[in-house]
């Protein structure tokens, strides 16, 4: 799975073909011995992870930026190709 984004020792782990198992768009963080999945809209769809770790994922610029795009893409009935940078 590649890691799309690393900030505050969090690791930042997307992977396109994995809606299977969760069924809605979301990506993996994984700080030290915590790995939880989230969704876009930065809650947590399963497993635990710390409160301040918790609140610099909800809050990363990036991964809000992503989750704008994808939402857009959705309401405007498209697809759309994300660039993280």
């Amino acid at each position: 799975m590649p890691t799309i984004s690393m900030f505050f020792g969090i690791l930042i782990r997307m992977n396109w073909k994995d809606m299977g198992q969760h069924k809605v768009p979301h990506f993996h963080a994984f700080y030290g011995e915590y790995e939880a999945v989230f969704g876009l809209d930065g809650e947590i769809i399963t497993g635990n992870f710390p409160r301040k770790q918790f609140a610099f994922v909800k809050g990363n610029p990036d991964l809000l930026s992503v989750r704008d795009e994808v939402q857009g893409a959705r309401s405007a009935g498209t697809e759309t190709y994300i660039e993280i940078c």
